[in-house]
């Protein structure tokens, strides 16, 4: 029997698995740190947003994933005057500037591991996109087989 696990995270999805590292001479070694301190607060989101919905152990089993990532159009897609309330023919459909969609699936899943999943390695299936939308946010499922000991 197939389960799902479905939920909204809202917020600006910040992406994830860019490093920078640098020299520290008093420790006399490199260290290596997240480049998008931002990322901090998105995991926070969507580790609680897990929370609210799901809270036995996380599964062991093979997963499919699908990750929907939403922003808010900028001012400049829309028109002005009597025309305020309406996106522009002009506008893009589609949100084709940073962040790319591989990097915030990336911190998307390090948020839910531990939290839905031991590790992210067990999803098999994904799918992700990356759109304009009403909010800004996630939506979120999980599915996964029952019987395969989960």
């Amino acid at each position: 029997m197939t389960k799902t696990i479905a939920f909204w995270v809202p917020g600006i999805p910040r992406p994830g698995g860019s490093k920078r590292a640098f020299y520290n001479p008093r420790l006399g070694r490199a260290m290596i740190v997240d480049a998008c301190s931002k990322n901090k607060e998105w995991r926070a989101a969507v580790a609680w947003a897990a929370k609210e919905v799901f809270s036995g152990t996380p599964l062991r089993c093979p997963l499919r994933v699908s990750f929907k990532f939403e922003f808010t159009r900028p001012a400049s897609h829309f028109g002005t005057g009597k025309n305020s309330g309406y996106v522009r023919d002009s506008a893009p459909s589609y949100k084709t500037t940073k962040p790319d969609v591989t990097k915030l699936v990336r911190s998307t899943e390090d948020a839910l591991t531990g939290i839905l999943w031991v590790d992210d390695s067990q999803i098999v299936n994904q799918a992700a996109w990356k759109r304009y939308g009403d909010r800004n946010g996630c939506q979120i499922e999980v599915e996964y087989e029952e019987a395969n000991s989960c």
